[in-house]
């Protein structure tokens, strides 16, 4: 990619002026609010962190930030060379964004990564949003494995493990063909297979490297999936493969379209969504699931101001590298 494309401004890309959004994120606010004091009330749905551990806190927290800390190694290791000995920004970068991510509403936050991306490295807007295209395939192809396991411990039988080999080789082939299919691709070049071409062409480049990537987020997901889950099971006496249901749902909601201001009602809306079909009682899944809400909330944002002591380093010239 050598052309370079022209920064947006910072008020489109954060899509802060769209009213819609946040009519929206404080639509499905109030309704988790409404939904709280109406079933449970505050006071007890509060309560049973008097009795949470200080040290199961203090580790979740950790493993959180670990985590937080291996998506940043995804993206340093993703774009190689261009980021090289500047791991710090990258780190900056990773936490700002999933920060972004958990607190604006309409998954607008994604947008803050392209546009760090510019800032810092000085690489194409587009580009690095087909970039995060497959970074995102990463972690939904991997969700999709612990959806199998979940499936798994509900009910032990041959046929899941077997899924889940065929779920991991279809990752390399599915890769590959997409951009086999947009490199020799010839007829209609539309917008349509313009942009297939253009995302194709941000793809990771060699099989280490995409099991390199792959590993990465396979280890930050884990990490992350026990901190939430060992969180959630101190308010809720289920099966752990039940709490990871629920964990499970509440990661996929980042991928709904409406997004509540800092996840408030999608959030819980999927985690309950990942319980109650296992059994679990709306009343006790809404319990924990505004619970582990509040945790993630915590960690998002102590995290995030940390992040903003991080240096940053030098900010590479616009249009510098990697443009559109």
């Amino acid at each position: 990619m050598t052309t370079t494309d022209k920064p947006p401004r910072a008020a489109n890309i954060l899509r802060l002026g769209r009213p819609r959004d946040w009519l929206i994120g404080a639509v499905l606010l109030a309704a988790v609010l409404g939904a709280v004091e109406k079933t449970v009330g505050w006071q007890p749905l509060l309560e049973p962190w008097s009795t949470l551990s200080p040290l199961t806190l203090a580790l979740a927290f950790t493993l959180t930030a670990v985590s937080y800390g291996l998506r940043a190694v995804r993206v340093y290791d993703f774009f190689g060379t261009l980021m090289q000995g500047r791991f710090a920004a990258v780190l900056r970068l990773s936490v700002l964004h999933n920060t972004a991510n958990n607190l604006l509403p309409m998954r607008s936050g994604e947008m803050l990564f392209p546009w760090l991306m510019r800032r810092y490295f000085g690489h194409g807007f587009l580009a690095a949003g087909a970039s995060l295209i497959w970074i995102r395939l990463l972690d939904m192809h991997f969700l999709g494995l612990v959806g199998l396991l979940i499936l798994w411990l509900r009910d032990p039988a041959w046929v899941w493990p077997v899924l889940g080999l065929t779920w991991l080789v279809l990752l390399p082939v599915a890769g590959e063909l997409i951009s086999r299919a947009a490199r020799t691709h010839r007829g209609d070049q539309g917008r349509i297979w313009r942009t297939v071409r253009f995302v194709a062409n941000a793809a990771p480049e060699g099989q280490g490297l995409i099991a390199r990537l792959y590993g990465w987020t396979a280890l930050s997901w884990v990490l992350k999936l026990l901190a939430f889950a060992s969180v959630l099971q101190h308010f809720l006496d289920i099966e752990f493969w039940k709490v990871l249901a629920g964990v499970m749902g509440a990661e996929l909601s980042s991928v709904l379209p409406f997004h509540g201001i800092a996840g408030a009602g999608s959030y819980e809306l999927a985690a309950i969504a990942g319980m109650m079909p296992f059994g679990v009682r709306a009343e006790d899944a809404l319990i924990g699931a505004v619970n582990l809400h509040l945790f993630l909330l915590g960690t998002t944002l102590i995290l995030g101001l940390l992040a903003l002591l991080i240096p940053k380093g030098h900010p590479a010239p616009a249009g510098d590298t990697g443009g559109d």
